[in-house]
């Protein structure tokens, strides 16, 4: 096939309209747009289906599922990145942050590893220009945790690296709002009421002393430099007023309406999970994404932790929010672009980056025939 193809009778989603018309292809980039069908020898036929730019996936821990596809199963490495590459591309994810967690609260000791060795095969295959995706780095910086510092370091002038979100998963914060919950957890895997009562007063004693200290390093380490800093599932209006101040321009899975509607009041951007709305709401019990979409408080979608809902959940997006279905595929295409600074990626337009899409809709569900990035075929 050529690698500059050029494509017809398709529906184009462009930022404003659908255009019925042709697309060609050259050196990677968008040459130009045409309605009507194209005359060109060899052009691809898309029988009618919906071409839409590539989708941009800024927070996804689908890689520490294939890592860890059962408890007690840990996977190679470098096989498990390569299974993850693979599904972000048949799902139409042509650009992917891959999210690393940074810093440890004993919930799940491996996944300092899952970082070491997951950036290790990323640089390695993305050197060798064998992933099909391109993959940038997303750090999720836990911190009330002692080793967050020490963890970041290695990472922090990584030449991939484009987001850095800080989080804090301590009982009583955030997703983990709800102590209750994580009192049932414990009582599950069978600690007294003293143990927990125990437990809860380390995790306070431990959040107490490195949540500060942690949050003024990785400000003062990214500050001034062109990587986007996002706060993670916020619960109150005292947090967001707080990340606000400090510079944080994104509120990343807000747990409540109450955070979603603050970090819209003060300007901060709001990204939701898109198997949320696909699930139709929480799987913790949280805010449902699509009544955030209803009231106007969502401005893009992440795949959190299944890459293949981010299609799905944009075209539910044209019902549950009644918009035009350019401005639900800019959930997933556009705005996570500007949000991430990626200026020449997340448009069908002229001199932006041939990724594109085909995709079609039966029985109401979008499915994905075929992947392009860069105008080669990748899926």
């Amino acid at each position: 096939m050529s690698l500059d193809p050029i494509f017809t009778n398709g529906r184009l989603v462009l930022a404003d309209r659908i255009l019925n018309g042709s697309l060609s292809v050259s050196d990677g980039h968008i040459a130009a747009i045409d309605p009507g069908r194209s005359a060109a020898t060899g052009a691809i036929d898309l029988d009618g289906d919906l071409l839409i730019p590539g989708v941009i996936d800024l927070h996804t821990d689908n890689l520490e599922r294939q890592v860890q596809p059962r408890p007690n199963a840990r996977w190679p490495s470098r096989s498990a990145m390569i299974a993850h590459d693979a599904q972000c591309a048949a799902a139409g994810v042509t650009t992917v942050f891959d999210s690393f967690c940074v810093g440890d609260l004993g919930f799940e000791e491996d996944r300092k590893r899952t970082l070491v060795d997951g950036v290790r095969d990323m640089d390695a295959l993305a050197g060798a220009d064998l992933l099909k995706s391109d993959h940038l780095l997303h750090l999720r910086c836990e911190l009330p945790a002692f080793n967050m510092e020490a963890q970041f370091d290695p990472y922090a002038e990584h030449p991939r690296l484009r987001l850095v979100s800080v989080m804090d998963h301590s009982p009583g914060v955030g997703q983990w709002g709800d102590v209750s919950q994580y009192r049932a957890i414990l009582k599950r895997d069978g600690l007294t009421e003293t143990e927990i009562d125990l437990r809860l007063d380390q995790h306070a004693a431990v959040r107490a002393r490195w949540r500060g200290p942690n949050k003024r390093i990785v400000l003062d380490r990214m500050r001034g430099r062109a990587i986007t800093i996002a706060s993670h599932d916020d619960r109150t209006e005292e947090e967001i007023a707080e990340n606000f101040a400090d510079g944080i321009g994104i509120s990343e899975f807000p747990v409540s309406m109450a955070a979603a509607r603050a970090a819209r009041a003060c300007g901060m951007e709001i990204i939701a999970g898109a198997p949320n709305i696909v699930r139709g709401g929480s799987h913790s019990g949280n805010v449902a994404a699509a009544d955030m979409l209803r009231a106007s408080v969502v401005d893009a979608f992440a795949s959190d932790y299944v890459p293949a809902s981010l299609i799905e959940a944009a075209f539910m997006a044209v019902e549950i929010a009644e918009i035009a279905l350019p401005q639900a595929i800019a959930l997933i295409t556009d705005r996570p672009a500007r949000m991430a600074g990626l200026s020449g990626r997340g448009r069908i337009e002229v001199g932006l980056a041939a990724d594109l899409v085909q995709v079609r809709v039966h029985d109401g569900m979008p499915i994905v025939r075929a992947v392009w990035r860069r105008g080669i075929r990748i899926a």
